[in-house]
């Protein structure tokens, strides 16, 4: 089922939504990808100065933009498009699936806050499937795919060993297809995109998707999360509506 599909009966969807979010006052919410406790990076990138760059693409962006911008240490959290080029840096030709680009966000983060590992735990556990291939919950296609694109060796050996980890310790049942690759370029993707799921906390598609991961992340990452998001928005001087 389509994001177009899924907000035709948004009201519906809320209603189940919202007993989803009451029933994980006793454990993770369980939508279109479940949460799934897993330990953190053996080796992590060791701590720069200076705010540092993640960039990952785990379906579709408004959850991932979501889930770090109420994580802590977490700047800024754009919604954008990696993997193509700047020509088709576009949602509808994206939307494709042709275009070589993957639905990415671009975090900003604090290595004082948080570690690159720490957010790489974050983005395995609550804000997407990594064994899911080419699809996450009713979206799929490449651009929907899970991957990481690293900016630097660090972080391409975090990433590398700690996807190793998680597949020997089978902390997954299925094994994990994420793909690691190089970060050649990303592109911010349309204003309207940007703060999705802050804007929209009653459509069925966030209701039902993107929701549950905030309630996970509180609840699996208490120490990681923040009640107040940091926009793209605020950040650019707009006030959201």
């Amino acid at each position: 089922m389509s994001r177009s599909q899924l907000s035709r009966f948004s009201l519906c969807v809320a209603v189940l939504g919202a007993v989803a979010i009451t029933a994980f006052k006793v454990a993770p919410s369980q939508a279109a990808e479940e949460a799934v406790i897993i330990p953190a990076p053996a080796i992590d990138a060791q701590p720069a100065s200076g705010i540092q760059t993640a960039v990952l693409a785990g379906g579709c962006f408004w959850g991932v933009q979501g889930v770090f911008q109420h994580t802590v240490g977490v700047v800024n959290a754009v919604s954008g498009y990696a993997g193509g080029s700047r020509l088709t840096a576009d949602y509808n030709l994206v939307s494709t699936g042709t275009t070589g680009h993957a639905e990415a966000v671009e975090i900003k983060f604090d290595p004082k806050k948080i570690s690159y590992g720490r957010i790489l735990q974050i983005f395995f556990s609550v804000a997407h499937d990594p064994t899911q291939l080419n699809r996450q919950g009713p979206d799929s296609g490449t651009q929907y795919r899970s991957a990481v694109f690293y900016a630097d060796a660090a972080q391409k050996e975090t990433v590398e060993k700690y996807v190793a980890q998680l597949d020997a310790a089978k902390s997954f049942p299925k094994k994990i297809v994420t793909q690691v690759v190089p970060l050649v370029a990303f592109y911010p993707a349309e204003a309207y995109h940007q703060d999705y799921l802050t804007l929209h906390p009653t459509s069925g598609y966030i209701v039902y998707n993107d929701l549950p991961k905030i309630e996970n992340l509180k609840a699996i990452f208490p120490q990681q999360y923040r009640a107040e998001p940091a926009l793209v928005m605020a950040r650019n001087g707009a006030r959201p509506q």
